[in-house]
């Protein structure tokens, strides 16, 4: 295990993985600035660190530096960045609980199978349906900062858009359990051919 960590972290330090890495530091800056009662500054972290998402991925393809660290840290950056901003307009009653405590539950599987995961050497990186559910929840934190707003209208678009983010991050849970199953069979069946040699 701790080779395998140490692997991980092994040429880390790129461009990329900074913008990672600033992404994780702005999470509690966001935290103050919210509950110092700036929202619209809170809401101008919360898109910083966003556009380094979308930065450090353009940058890591065309740099050609994707590391296990990148496929690793940069969807955990963005799950924690996302959870944040969830909690934060769960206390304020924008956002309601019941669909926070489902993303909780989810994150929580997914963080303990990926741990599981790389104790038997295996990074299971990020699904479609997970990168999506992002993008929506990116989306619908973004419209929540004018949630009273969008009430007055008579269209809560930011509730509509996490529910459908609810959505697409259960089928993303069910394909990370598909993709964990299937991984692990195919270690045991090779592990078993070996053995047969």
């Amino acid at each position: 295990m701790r080779e395998r960590i140490r692997k991980l972290f092994t040429g880390m330090w790129n461009i990329p993985n900074v913008l990672t890495i600033i992404r994780l530091a702005l999470i509690p800056v966001f935290i103050i600035v919210y509950y110092n009662g700036h929202p619209h500054q809170a809401l101008a972290v919360f898109c910083l660190a966003s556009f380094t998402d979308m930065l450090d991925g353009i940058l890591a393809r065309k740099l050609n530096q994707i590391t296990d660290f990148g496929k690793l840290f940069d969807p955990l950056a963005d799950k924690l960045m996302v959870l944040t901003a969830l909690f934060c307009q769960g206390a304020a009653g924008i956002f309601p609980w019941e669909a926070i405590i489902i993303v909780l539950v989810k994150e929580l599987i997914m963080m303990t199978g990926s741990v599981y995961m790389l104790n038997k050497g295996v990074v299971v990186y990020a699904n479609y349906f997970g990168k999506t559910a992002t993008v929506c929840f990116i989306a619908s934190l973004i419209l929540s900062f004018f949630h009273q707003e969008l009430v007055e209208w008579g269209r809560p678009l930011d509730q509509y858009l996490l529910w459908i983010s609810v959505g697409l991050t259960i089928q993303a849970l069910i394909s990370y359990v598909v993709s964990c199953w299937k991984q692990l069979r195919h270690m045991e069946k090779k592990e078993e051919t070996e053995k047969k040699e």
